[in-house]
Order: structure tokens, then C-alpha cells, then sequence
């Protein structure tokens, strides 16, 4: 399963997901979405959840805190403790034995990331 892990910032669209998500998969399906539990709940990820029939995963603080990932952005290691939102939501979304298959990706506006992860490795 292939899971797409998302960071943004507050004033992120639904395109702003969309175009980040377009730049990391490629031609990958994705299955879910994965989201800090803090923007979980936000309009621009449902939005972009409900446009393809997609659940929406919120991943813990301390899931994320726990994450290596490749990138190391010093606001995300400030706020979350992990280089990566959507490198981290994407691993943690996609279960133990994930491995990245994108790493994160930035919307043209420069709003959101997107990173994919592929799951049920063990």
C-alpha cells in the first residue's frame, strides 16, 4: 500500500496538496493520506481527500517525533522534531517496514510538501 504524507503551512489550498501530491507520485496510486494530528482536521486536506475518494490519516506527534527521515528542515526539527512533515507522515502512515519512495516534494507555490511511502513490507 502507498500512502501520501502531507506538511503545510496554514494558508495551504487544495491545490497546493494536489499539486505537491502530483510531484511526488508521478504515476504511483496512492491509498490513503497522512497528515500531523494538528492538520488532520483541515479544509485543504479534505478538500483533496474528497476529489479522490481518499481517507485521511492523522499521525501523532510523538509517531512523527520518533522518524528519521533524508531531509532535515530545521522548522520541522523546531515543531515536530523530525527533518520531514511529509517524509515522517508517510512512513508513519504506511506502517512498519515502510520505506519512502519519494521524498518530499514542494508545491509550486511553495505551501505544501508531499512525500510517498510504501507499506506492508514485513
Amino acid at each position: 500500500m502507498i500512502v501520501a504524507g502531507f506538511g503545510f503551512r496554514s494558508i495551504a489550498t487544495t491545490e497546493s496538496l494536489r499539486d505537491a501530491l502530483a510531484r511526488a507520485a508521478g504515476s504511483h496510486e496512492v491509498a490513503a493520506l497522512c497528515a500531523p494530528e494538528d492538520k488532520a482536521q483541515a479544509a485543504c486536506l479534505h478538500g483533496l481527500a474528497g476529489l479522490l475518494g481518499l481517507p485521511v490519516r492523522a499521525i501523532s506527534a510523538q509517531a512523527l517525533a520518533r522518524c528519521e527521515t533524508p531531509t532535515r528542515s530545521p522548522p520541522a526539527l523546531q515543531r515536530y522534531g523530525t527533518g520531514s512533515v511529509a517524509e515522517a507522515s508517510a512512513l508513519v502512515g504506511a506502517g512498519a517496514g515502510a520505506k519512502l519512495l519519494s521524498t518530499r516534494c514542494i508545491s509550486a507555490d511553495g505551501r505544501a510538501t508531499c512525500a510517498l511511502a510504501l507499506g506492508g513490507l514485513r
